[in-house]
């Protein structure tokens, strides 16, 4: 959206914590861009349930008064975009009154029916639950000042209050289909103390992608299935994308990082020359990998749904998805893909090792999910028109 409207001659402003700011390339040369610092954390001695809420209005106050000395020298923007989820929306209306606001809604947090409590592995508390509630504190208050939000998925608008859902709209971000494409001459090089080795399409590759390797993607269902496929699959070569840190969720205990806590429970049987942990690699390369990619296997608890599954249906996987609401919104069963149990590796492995054996059957598949992205997800010639005309800025303004 930025870039569409800078594009166009729009005076654009951006406004976020410096050093992250510092961290991104702008999107456009005609974008400014206004950074505020660190904010500080809750006190020790808030009560726990608060402390999230807290730091947001800590953060909210520095964005406000980072937009108040903007607003003094004259900037009157006609919308506000922002996410409630970190304190940065608290406030701006009390800055620009006039101005149409909208929040991009991404999850509303339930003790029930979506990820907390979803996982028996790792089981929540009456505490948990308590302080879920309040989790949603923050995008409470600020959506109570906005004129309007953006959800990506018909799920997490639901999991919205019902009195909310009329204010807001389904537009999801988009995939760029003609950057995101297959490719039959994509290569991925893997290099090693023996050698670099050169996977295709030709070869049977199963690929994983997550921003980390973590239980909310379901990297220990993941896991738990490679030595079966490894097996019921003599050539075939695991791709895993993805860091050791955790985005979703709480840290392992013991230090460790999810990958090493399920990798002990391989035993030494497992052929670990065929797996590749790849950790987080350019975006080009991580397109190369969906483009070889024979199955792409994403699991998720009930939860925001990844761009990465969206974008392998670009590329023309074929995906083998967790039967949770998010991807069950997406992918129909044997049509533009395939779902089985987030939590039963056995039938996961069994799943992966028939797609690949099926391979050259798969070719409706792969095409059915390429057409799904194109006829509901395409950035430049659905989604973005669409977020440009509920913003009001089809026009120049």
């Amino acid at each position: 959206m930025a870039h569409a409207l800078a594009s166009r001659g729009d005076k654009v402003v951006a406004v976020g914590e410096s050093k992250n700011m510092a961290m991104r390339r702008p999107v456009h040369a005609q974008v400014s861009q206004l950074g505020y610092p660190p904010p500080k954390g809750a006190s020790g001695q808030t009560h726990h349930y608060l402390r999230g809420l807290e730091a947001h209005v800590r953060r909210g106050q520095l964005v406000f008064r980072t937009l108040a000395k903007l607003a003094s020298e004259g900037f009157r923007p006609d919308v506000v975009i922002a996410h409630p989820g970190w304190g940065e929306a608290l406030f701006l209306k009390d800055v620009f009154a006039k101005a149409r606001h909208i929040q991009y809604l991404e999850f509303f947090y339930r003790a029930e029916g979506a990820d907390v409590g979803f996982d028996p592995e790792f089981p929540v508390s009456a505490d948990d639950t308590a302080r879920v509630r309040v989790k949603n504190a923050t995008q409470l208050i600020s959506f109570e000042a906005a004129d309007g939000g953006i959800s990506p998925t018909a799920w997490q608008k639901s999991r919205y209050p019902a009195d909310w859902q009329g204010r807001i709209a389904q537009i999801h971000d988009g995939i760029d289909t003609d950057t995101v494409r297959p490719c039959f001459y994509a290569r991925v090089v893997l290099k090693s103390d023996t050698g670099d080795q050169i996977l295709s399409a030709a070869d049977e590759v199963v690929t994983y992608v997550a921003r980390n390797l973590e239980p909310y993607r379901g990297i220990h269902t993941f896991l738990r299935s490679v030595p079966t496929i490894l097996v019921k699959r003599p050539k075939a070569h695991i791709l895993i994308v993805g860091g050791d840190d955790v985005s979703y969720g709480s840290a392992p205990p013991d230090g460790n990082s999810y990958r090493a806590r399920y990798l002990k429970e391989w035993g030494g049987d497992v052929d670990t020359r065929r797996v590749h942990f790849l950790g987080r690699i350019a975006y080009a390369q991580y397109l190369q990998v969906l483009q070889i990619s024979t199955v792409h296997v994403y699991l998720t608890y009930p939860f925001v749904l990844s761009w990465s599954m969206l974008e392998a249906m670009s590329a023309g996987c074929v995906v083998v998805g967790s039967n949770t609401a998010p991807v069950q919104e997406v992918i129909r069963d044997g049509y533009n893909g395939f779902l089985v149990d987030f939590f039963d590796a056995s039938a996961l492995a069994v799943r992966v090792a028939e797609t690949i054996a099926a391979r050259n059957e798969m070719t409706t598949i792969r095409t059915a999910a390429r057409a799904t992205i194109l006829e509901n997800y395409d950035l430049k010639r659905l989604c973005l028109p669409r977020m440009l005309d509920y913003l009001g800025c089809q026009g120049g303004h």
